[in-house]
């Protein structure tokens, strides 16, 4: 294996390893839509809410 194959692999190889991290730090920041129950702000905007007062 000649040594710029080498330095490529090596650096495809950290920038994988770079999206897998983000990814991860992205995924434990943010939850599951489909884990929230429905809110009355979701299932009627506050606009319709007040009007209807």
């Amino acid at each position: 294996m000649n040594k710029n194959k080498l330095i490529f692999l090596i650096i495809a190889g950290l920038f994988l390893l770079a999206m897998m991290w983000i990814g991860y730090d992205i995924s434990t920041r943010t939850t599951f839509p489909g884990a929230k129950g429905n809110l009355k702000e979701r299932i009627a905007p506050s606009d319709s809410i007040k009007a209807n007062e």
